[in-house]
């Protein structure tokens, strides 16, 4: 389950009432976050270390979910990364827009070496 960012909230309702068009991302990235970015994209978001948000693949939604398609891998970790405790969804690598964010369901501590791995449909987008 994911949270909608304000962002998307906003551009969802001016798409669907105002007549206002909106952009769907071409690539999708997630983020790895060690607090909770909440809807208006606050929040502390891994740095350093050889992070970078990666690209992820979305299947057809069923039921207002979709789930990711492939294994979302992150680079080996070079230095600590801290305890990892939320994902967000964002529309560029760098910077950009957060759509979706949420609480992994168990947190996890990245230390040098390590490499996290989300295994493909274990991050799911429900629209409720």
């Amino acid at each position: 389950m994911a949270a909608i960012s304000d962002y998307l909230e906003n551009a969802l309702v001016n798409a669907t009432l105002r007549n206002t068009a909106f952009t769907s991302p071409a690539t999708v990235y997630v983020g790895l976050f060690t607090t909770d970015p909440t809807d208006a994209g606050t929040g502390t978001e891994v740095s350093g270390g050889s992070y970078a948000r990666q690209s992820a693949t979305f299947a057809a939604p069923s039921n207002g979910a979709s789930s990711t398609s492939a294994d979302v891998t992150f680079p080996q970790a070079t230095g600590n990364w801290g305890t990892v405790t939320h994902f967000g969804i964002f529309d560029a690598s760098t910077t950009g827009n957060l759509l979706y964010h949420g609480a992994l369901t168990t947190s996890k501590t990245i230390e040098t070496g390590d490499v996290f791995k989300i295994a493909s449909g274990n991050l799911t987008v429900t629209l409720a």
